[in-house]
């Protein structure tokens, strides 16, 4: 095993989802996931996603930052953040809202369960 790696799709065989149809509001999300790290609770890698609209809820924390495309993230509270190539967030355990592609968007990640 290699200690370091690089975050790219390139060599690794993506996994292809969809948010579950009960948590849909609107268009057909397509997810695309190429999970690079996945140890001790620990996850990191490339997600992708198609234009729609679905409902969220958070019980781990993440960090990501946005490669490109345009989402909005919109929070139970009434927040709404835009997310936009460049950004970078962290989502803590309880957020809950909805997560809205308008543009196909593609982020890295890593997630702590």
């Amino acid at each position: 095993m290699t200690l370091i790696t690089r975050v790219s799709s390139e060599g690794t065989t993506p996994e292809i989802t969809r948010p579950d149809p009960a948590k849909v509001l609107s268009g057909d999300p397509v997810h695309t996931t190429w999970n690079l790290e996945d140890r001790d609770g620990l996850f990191a890698g490339l997600w992708q996603s198609t234009p729609g609209k679905w409902r969220v809820s958070y019980s781990e924390w993440e960090y990501f930052r946005i490669l490109s495309g345009f989402s909005i993230l919109r929070g139970s509270d009434g927040s709404t953040t835009e997310l936009r190539a460049g950004d970078s967030l962290i989502i803590r355990s309880g957020f809950s809202g909805d997560w809205e592609v308008v543009e196909t968007t593609l982020k890295d990640y890593v997630i702590r369960t």
